[in-house]
């Protein structure tokens, strides 16, 4: 089928709805449930965009007479990538940056996975090519499987908070963390839990390894790689309370659109079929699954171009709000706003650097730079933070003292027109705005978005840790040791008199 409309997806959704828990009740048609039907329709205006003649050749390309979604483009050339890098630049933008795990993030996984087939071979329990359990094939057919119908997949990777002190084998339970059970003739039992699958209201999820699997043997039931529907038998999602609570878009301009959900999701006994299995068992394999396939950097490119659009967004909210008191004459509120100018232009530069330095890979496939897109990994959750701080002390009090559009339209109306209006903005022009600054950073979904960058890849002392064990320092160490081991200018330097 290629490109789908947003009301294709929608449909899917009504066909096989993933099975979906709030408020302890079954949500039996996310399309329609009150506290899913919006983020659902968020989704579908993305699918729809592909459609739009403005942005058909930006979002979509053309392969054997058939249109598929540019996330799903294999890379051969750096104007490859930085045409997919406009890709999750405008689906960014429709949500201001808001929504974290658009489709293209795993669509990109997907693809530099489904291009490492080797890899995936590599593990022991991988058969003969057109037996059905040859993973690195599994892997390549799912990638063409999810490309074809323009899936929306969700993912999640992490093992529940029990004990971070223990293994996964020493828990109460050995399967409070997501292992394999038994394997079968039609595939493998999977049973236990993982965090967190933000968009649960998709078509699939997809299981790859953890970067963090700490096991003391080679071979290790936890250790796997997979994907079923969201509706398999088995396969539940537990969502936590939503922040889209009805309310009007002018009240929640953000929460009552784009509430992604965050939910953990758990496996009873799940069948998984061998032609969906791409790693089983090997240790090595997993942790190192996502940088081998070169799918972590693909991955790291689509948020970088995100960030980027999220920060444009920040800045626009954070100079409207001067414009609109008429507070831009002040000097401490001009360096606020030159914060959000340094951080955009510091995440655009990293962006281009990435392109600009790609490579292939073992695999064939044009490979954005790791050193920029480690540097955007690590800074971004630090300065995200002190953005979300920097738009509070801009608007003070007027993010707090902020009516709702039932009460400008009620008794006292016309009061609220007289006190809260701006001196370059009516009321309710000034209120929609603090309205959009607020559902960014103080309301439960700005909240979330905090939270949520500071860990978006994970620990971050560990990220940082890692990124002080990979990037190669001797070249700069040597440098200096050469300095201080040279002890005169080269000739024909004329020396100090």
């Amino acid at each position: 089928m290629g490109a789908r409309t947003g009301q294709q997806f929608l449909e899917g959704l009504r066909r096989n709805p993933p099975t979906l828990y709030i408020d302890g009740e079954r949500v039996e048609d996310a399309t329609t449930h009150p506290k899913t039907r919006n983020i659902a329709r968020s989704i579908a205006g993305l699918y729809d965009l592909q459609f739009d003649p403005q942005w058909r050749d930006v979002l979509t390309f053309e392969e054997n007479g058939e249109r598929y979604g540019t996330s799903f483009l294999v890379p051969r050339s750096k104007d490859d990538l930085r045409r997919r890098g406009d890709m999750h630049k405008a689906w960014a933008d429709y949500s201001l940056g808001f929504m974290g795990r658009t489709p293209d993030y795993l669509n990109v996984n997907l693809m530099a996975a489904a291009l490492a087939t080797d890899y995936f071979n590599q593990c022991e329990g991988s058969g003969e090519e057109g037996s059905g359990r040859n993973f690195g094939e599994n892997m390549r057919r799912y990638y063409e499987f999810v490309r074809e119908g323009d899936l929306c997949l969700t993912h999640a990777l992490t093992n529940p908070q029990v004990n971070r002190a223990k293994m996964a084998s020493e828990m109460p339970d050995p399967y409070i963390a997501l292992g394999v059970v038994r394997e079968t003739e039609e595939g493998v039992i999977v049973r236990g839990a993982r965090m967190m699958a933000t968009l649960p209201i998709a078509d699939e999820i997809l299981i790859f390894p953890s970067t963090v699997l700490k096991e003391n043997a080679d071979k290790s039931q936890y250790a796997m790689a997979f994907a079923v529907p969201t509706n398999a038998p088995g396969v539940y999602f537990q969502c936590r309370e939503p922040f889209d609570q009805g309310r009007d878009v002018e009240d929640h301009p953000l929460a009552s659109r784009f509430d992604e959900q965050d939910a953990f999701v758990i496996f009873d006994d799940v069948l998984v079929p061998w032609e969906r299995v791409f790693l089983l068992y090997d240790v090595k394999l997993a942790n190192q699954a996502y940088g081998r396939t070169g799918a972590v950097l693909h991955m790291a490119h689509q948020v970088v171009c995100g960030k980027i659009a999220k920060t444009e967004a920040l800045l626009g909210v954070a100079q409207s709000i001067v414009n609109t008191i008429g507070s831009g004459q002040f000097q401490h509120v001009q360096q606020k706003v030159s914060e959000f100018i340094v951080t955009l232009e510091i995440m655009k530069a990293l962006r281009v650097a990435a392109e600009e330095g790609a490579a292939p890979n073992e695999y064939g496939v044009m490979t954005p730079a790791r050193g920029p897109l480690d540097a955007a990994r690590n800074y971004y959750p630090q300065v995200y933070p002190k953005l979300n701080e920097l738009i509070q002390l801009l608007g003070a009090s007027g993010i707090i003292m902020m009516p709702t559009k039932a009460d400008r339209e009620g008794p006292l109306g016309a009061q609220i027109a007289k006190y809260l209006q701006a001196g370059n903005a009516s009321a309710e022009e000034r209120l929609k705005l603090f309205r959009l600054a607020w559902d960014m950073t103080l309301s439960s979904f700005g909240a979330r978005q905090n939270l949520y960058e500071k860990h978006f890849f994970g620990d971050p002392v560990r990220m940082a840790s890692a990124l002080y064990e990979v990037y190669n320092k001797e070249p700069y160490v040597e440098r200096v040791q050469q300095f201080l081991a040279r002890r005169s200018e080269p000739q024909g330097v004329a020396a100090d008199d």
